[in-house]
């Protein structure tokens, strides 16, 4: 038997360990138990954490204010016309 061994591999991931199955694991119960011990204050927090949500997702999603501005940049296409559409955007 031949065992080519390769002096480029990487060590294994920490998450592919069993240690980290084991991590995940116990804070799976950990949060089961957690959630199922406490649920009438989560349940109680939910609108607060709803309205918590909106300014969140705005400061990471457009990334504040000042993300709307393109200063410096100018698109033009191969045809001589503009294309003022995003991509995303119906047709």
């Amino acid at each position: 038997m031949n065992h080519h061994s390769d002096e480029h591999s990487s060590p294994a991931s920490f998450w592919r360990s069993r240690y980290a199955i084991g991590l995940v694991v116990i804070g799976g119960v950990a949060g089961y138990f957690l959630l199922t011990e406490h649920l009438a204050h989560v349940v109680g927090a939910l609108p607060y954490l709803l309205l918590l949500a909106c300014p969140l997702m705005h400061v990471f999603m457009h990334r504040g204010h000042g993300g709307h501005h393109h200063s410096g940049q100018s698109k033009s296409a191969p045809s001589g016309k503009s294309d003022t559409r995003n991509p995303g955007d119906p047709s």
